[in-house]
C-alpha cells in the first residue's frame, strides 16, 4: 500500500528535490506546503500518513506547526526536517511528539526508512538522540513554578529561546543588545531551576508559553 505524505518545506528546490527522492517509492507525495499555515490546513484537508516537516517555515514555523498538528490530528506521525543540528529544537520536536528529527544530510535511503518507519507506527528516535533529550524531558519542573516571577522581557526573551533561536537572534529580533540578551538568559535559567538552554526550551513547553 501506498504511503501518503505530506512535505512541508519553505524552499520550492527542497521540495522538488524530496518529491524526486519518493519517485518510484511506496511514498506518494500527496501534498506540498511552503508554511505553517498551510501544512496544517492541507493535513487536516488530505490526512496523509505522514508529514514531512521543515522546523524553520514563516507564516507558522515548524515546530509551533508540529504542536497544532498534533492537537487536531494527535495520531497523525510527524518527522521534522531541519538543516540544523539543534539540541534544542531535537528537545522541543521530543517534548512535543514529533515521530523522528532527520537532518537534510541524511541520505535518500534513511529519508526513505524513516517515513516508511513512522508510517507504520513507530518513531526514529536513535539512542543518542533520546539521551541528549531524556534528562531534560524527565527534569520534574521546579517547585512552585507557576508563580516564578518572569519580566515581561524576560518572558520574551524565554519565547525567542525556546523557538531555537541564538542569542544574537534574539538581540535582534527584540531590538536589544546581546549583552542584555545573554543576561536575561542566566536570569531565566536561575529563576526557573534549569542548567541549561535545552531544558528551558523544554521547560517553556510544559508551561505551554510556545
Amino acid at each position: 500500500m501506498a504511503i501518503d505524505l505530506l512535505i512541508a518545506d519553505d524552499h520550492e528546490v527542497a521540495r522538488a528535490g524530496l518529491r524526486s527522492m519518493f519517485a518510484g517509492t511506496d511514498v506518494r507525495v500527496v501534498a506540498e506546503a511552503e508554511n505553517g499555515n498551510q501544512t496544517l490546513q492541507l493535513a487536516l484537508d488530505h490526512r496523509p500518513h505522514v508529514v514531512l516537516l521543515d522546523v524553520r517555515m514563516p507564516n507558522g514555523d515548524g515546530l509551533g506547526c508540529l504542536a497544532r498538528i498534533k492537537l487536531e490530528l494527535p495520531g497523525m506521525p510527524v518527522l521534522m526536517f531541519s538543516a540544523y543540528d539543534n539540541p534544542t529544537y531535537v528537545a522541543r520536536a521530543a517534548a512535543l511528539g514529533a515521530a523522528g528529527y532527520l537532518t537534510k544530510s541524511a541520505s535518500r535511503s534513511d529519508i526513505i526508512d524513516a517515513v516508511r518507519t513512522v508510517a507504520s507506527g513507530e518513531t526514529i528516535w536513535s539512542s543518542d538522540e533520546l539521551r541528549r533529550v531524556t534528562g531534560t524531558l524527565a527534569t520534574p519542573l521546579a517547585q512552585g513554578d507557576s508563580e516564578i516571577p518572569l519580566t515581561k522581557r524576560e518572558g520574551e526573551v524565554l519565547k525567542q529561546l525556546a523557538f531555537g533561536l541564538t542569542n544574537k537572534e534574539i538581540a535582534q529580533a527584540l531590538g536589544i543588545s546581546y549583552e542584555t540578551v545573554k543576561e536575561h538568559v542566566q536570569h531565566i535559567l536561575r529563576k526557573i531551576g534549569v542548567s541549561d538552554r535545552t531544558q528551558a526550551a523544554v521547560w517553556a513547553v510544559r508551561k505551554e508559553l510556545v
